[in-house]
């Protein structure tokens, strides 16, 4: 069950009146945990034997960073239907309805010349859907990191860091928004859905995690497997945008 935060009215006053007294009240949302990713391997006895590694370390290691990558992936693509309509599209922003965020078919082409007020448009937006100014959040593939790299801020002068981008290779914060950089943004052919926005947006919750190792009934071997449970929902849509880009 998530809380979430009624909207207050905010109402004139005048001297003397009766103040009309609001008992703030929202149904709660609630979350299905109903999603799971599970691994599971086995290492033959001979080959423990003659291995000069611990190969059940680095297996388990190694899933264990698939398995972030695996979830990561689904979240950045699932939660995509659900962002605002006045927040993506050709006609976003809920009060200008103009700003041009791009489609699947008719992407925005990113360049070093542009991308700084295409990363503004996104802000814009979120602003006409009244969403807070701290914790918003920008998920870019890398190679729009490069293009920003490119482009005016690397003049230290304009981000106002003590170095430029381009020694430091920090991103920080462009237009309010923390800039990530991920390789799991839902991608179709040369197109990147580019995702931003503030953290009440979505929330996530993984309720149980779960590595073991056990004997192999069927061979001379030991098994590692793994399990998470999660789930994830969009609770705020108005508090995301996304816009479909080529690079």
């Amino acid at each position: 069950n998530i809380r979430t935060t009624p909207e207050i009215t905010i109402q004139t006053y005048v001297k003397g009146q009766t103040l009309n007294v609001e008992q703030p009240d929202k149904p709660k949302l609630q979350l299905l945990i109903d999603k799971g990713e599970y691994f599971a391997c086995i290492e033959d006895d001979v080959d423990e034997v003659q291995a000069d590694v611990n190969m059940m370390d680095q297996w388990s290691k190694d899933a264990s960073e698939r398995m972030k990558i695996k979830i990561d992936q689904r979240v950045l693509t699932d939660i995509l239907p659900d962002v605002s309509a006045d927040n993506k599209g050709t006609a976003a922003g809920r009060i200008s309805g103009n700003i041009d965020l791009g489609v699947a078919g008719t992407p925005e082409a990113i360049t070093s010349a542009n991308v700084i007020s295409k990363i503004i448009d996104m802000g814009t937006v979120l602003d006409e859907a009244n969403c807070p100014e701290g914790d918003r959040f920008l998920v870019i593939p890398a190679k729009m990191a490069g293009m920003i790299k490119q482009s005016d801020l690397k003049d230290a002068s304009i981000t106002g860091d003590g170095n430029t981008p381009l020694r430091n290779g920090r991103l920080g914060m462009i237009d309010r928004f923390t800039v990530y950089v991920s390789h799991n943004l839902y991608k179709n052919g040369a197109e990147f859905s580019v995702i931003g926005g503030h953290n009440m947006g979505f929330t996530f919750a993984s309720q149980m995690t779960n590595m073991e190792t056990i004997r192999s009934e069927t061979t001379f071997g030991n098994i590692i497997r793994g399990l998470q449970v999660y789930g994830y929902k969009v609770v705020k849509p108005e508090a995301l945008a996304t816009m479909v880009v080529t690079l």
